[in-house]
């Protein structure tokens, strides 16, 4: 077998080695929970500071407009 054979043949062992190995699946999927959590996390925070900058903008008009 030549050189080239032979680490073509390695290439397909670890190949199909990998592919069949499972067990990064739960990590994946821990990973992918984590990301959707974080998301949530910044949408909630950014509503917050949406709601909480309206909130002071009509504070400022109306002091803004009431004060002589």
């Amino acid at each position: 077998m030549s050189g080239r054979t032979r680490r073509l043949t390695a290439a397909l062992a670890t190949a199909r080695h990998l592919w069949a190995d499972r067990r990064g699946g739960t990590q994946i999927e821990y990973a992918l929970i984590v990301g959707l959590i974080f998301l949530a996390i910044v949408a909630a925070v950014r509503s917050y500071a949406d709601a909480t900058s309206l909130m002071y903008n009509e504070i400022e008009t109306n002091l803004s407009t009431t004060t002589p």
